[in-house]
């Protein structure tokens, strides 16, 4: 197909609740949705970059940036792209995954829209429905969170995860798990707030029986995560250390790392997604996939995404109305700690382009050759 448009949104949408992790509170979500329109259909993609670099190099503004001046050109270049193409296309430009995700999300959703494939068929997905799992932020109170969590719970989300920083993981944990029991799965994700001083401290939560303990050091330190592993019961899983293929090999065969968390932005994309998901199944490495807040764009693809066989472990792919009173999309409900898989052409959801509209926080960029 042949690019003939892409257009750049720019929306706030206001969080059901406050989410807090150890980079910092968001109370709205700043969202760049990339809208493509080529010769056979049009696709929407969703960037997962936040407001300000503290989760990441990457940030809304520059995504936008990196999209108009750099990766839309090299669309626009090509006389005849497929998704398969996007690596080869986007190789001048380093670095910048979670752009070039937004990217090759629309072109992905133009492409199987255009051949009445859907998402999941297209990744390879075993599974109609995926187990849920549900992110909690860090509360201003333990009371606050307790009730927070017995919310999930009622609503029958199949795994808890606990956003835990220095001064806030060993007692949170410890009366989530009484407040649970000891079945339902509880994971906990300290977002890189630890040191390998940490090392001692973190293994007194082997007490609560924990599925795992997500990214506890910088995501370039790699042999602290070989250190703690080595010293603790709880099985240690990397989020932000995994940016390719290559160095979740690594990591996995320095025994940095048991489980692996998958997020398509921060990989660059549902491709190289897959590749890690398959390099994994090969080790034996049970993978789950992140949540980054998605809107319904970004939330039916990882729902896909989620539907692999190697994707184990009940991911972030919760319901719409835990981050959002309204969504972009027909809304995903949880049934039975489950959310189907979307069945139709493409993502399998449509956008809701008055919303965009009215949500909008900066006037629509639209990019043509």
């Amino acid at each position: 197909m042949k690019v003939e448009s892409i257009t750049l949104h720019r929306i706030g949408m206001p969080l059901v609740r406050p989410f807090e992790t150890s980079f910092g509170r968001e109370t709205e979500r700043d969202v760049l949705l990339v809208h493509l329109r080529t010769d056979v259909g049009e696709g929407w993609g969703e960037c997962v970059a936040g407001s300000a670099p503290s989760y990441s190099s990457e940030y809304v503004d520059g995504c936008a940036r990196v999209i108009e001046h750099h990766l839309a050109p090299l669309l626009f270049r090509v006389p005849q792209l497929s998704a398969d193409d996007l690596e080869r296309v986007f190789a001048p430009v380093v670095g910048h995954r979670m752009a070039k995700a937004a990217l090759e999300a629309a072109v992905l959703d133009a492409e199987l829209r255009a051949s009445g494939t859907s998402f999941a068929r297209y990744l390879g997905a075993v599974r109609s429905e995926v187990d849920c799992g549900v992110s909690v932020g860090i509360s201003p109170s333990i009371d606050e969170l307790l009730t927070e969590v017995q919310g999930y719970v009622d609503a029958g989300y199949r795994r808890i995860k606990l956003k835990i920083k220095p001064g806030w993981d060993l007692e949170p944990v410890r009366r989530v798990r009484d407040l649970i029991g000891p079945n339902l799965a509880l994971q906990v994700d300290a977002n890189t707030a630890y040191s390998r001083d940490d090392i001692a401290h973190l293994r007194e939560l082997d007490a609560a029986n924990l599925l795992l303990i997500e990214q506890p050091f910088d995501e370039e330190d790699i042999a602290s995560h070989v250190a703690l592993a080595r010293a603790i019961e709880t099985p240690v899983c990397l989020d932000e250390s995994i940016v390719s293929v290559g160095v979740a090999i690594d990591a996995i065969e320095r025994g940095a790392t048991s489980i692996v968390n998958i997020k398509p932005g921060r990989v660059g994309g549902y491709l190289p997604a897959v590749a890690i998901h398959d390099a994994c199944v090969q080790r034996t490495v049970p993978v789950w996939c992140g949540g980054m807040l998605e809107t319904g764009i970004g939330r039916a693809m990882n729902v896909a995404l989620a539907a692999l066989p190697g994707f184990t472990l009940p991911g972030d792919t919760s319901a719409s109305d835990r981050y959002y009173r309204e969504d972009l999309t027909e809304p995903f409900v949880l049934s039975n700690g489950r959310l189907a898989v979307p069945t139709g052409p493409g993502s399998g959801v449509m956008v809701r382009e008055d919303l965009v509209r009215d949500w909008a926080l900066t006037p629509a960029l639209p990019l043509a050759p």
